[in-house]
């Protein structure tokens, strides 16, 4: 089972490192739901936790580039 990213964790990436974890775990969750609709999903929680991981990574992203808006 893979566990959920903290935030500390998410904050310590680049951007380009967050770009394609989000990538990743939007193909993630496209592919977890194809098995929630084939009834091959093992462990229905894991769409929440990918779900609030997405959220944890656009918010950082938007985080900094409010803080970049400001600098200008």
């Amino acid at each position: 089972m893979v566990k959920l990213m903290k935030t500390k964790e998410i904050r310590q990436m680049s951007d380009q490192d967050l770009a394609n974890t989000l990538k990743d775990l939007k193909t993630e969750l496209f592919n977890l739901r194809f098995q929630l609709a084939t009834g091959q999903l093992e462990n229905p929680m894991r769409i929440g936790g990918v779900k609030k991981d997405i959220a944890r990574i656009k918010t950082i992203i938007r985080e900094r580039e409010l803080k970049i808006g400001k600098e200008a």
